[in-house]
């Protein structure tokens, strides 16, 4: 008699079953642990600060560029206000990182508490 034995055959792709865990973990609600949010408030302490600089410095290098044409291309007529207006844009320029400094460091004595008792939480 023929003894017939029972095989089971498997196939591992271990890339197979990480694209798998790729895409099951975008359709499984996430929860955010204490580290992420810590690294979330950290990263917006320095977020409105940069904003309002980086349009203060845009704005300062238009308003150059602008005093810049008017001394040059039209010198006849908008020699004058083409310095005062480079001179408001150097200003608006030069006010950009103090500008953010300043904004960074108001909101970073907001979340300070918050920061604060999560570095606690984590370094227990």
């Amino acid at each position: 008699m023929e003894k017939k034995e029972k095989m089971f055959q498997y196939t591992y792709s271990a890339a197979q079953q990480e694209e798998i865990k790729k895409i099951r973990e975008k359709y499984i609600p996430r929860e955010e642990n204490k580290l992420e949010q810590l690294r979330r408030l950290d990263r917006a302490a320095g977020k409105k600060g940069t904003a309002f600089s980086l349009t203060a410095g845009i704005a300062g290098c238009l308003l150059f560029g602008l005093g810049m044409a008017c001394t040059t291309v039209w010198a006849s007529s908008l020699f004058l206000p083409g310095i005062i207006i480079g001179l408001a844009g150097l200003a608006y320029i030069i006010s950009a990182y103090p500008l953010y400094s300043h904004i960074t460091k108001k909101e970073r004595e907001k979340l300070a508490p918050e920061i604060i008792r999560l570095t606690e939480e984590l370094m227990k």
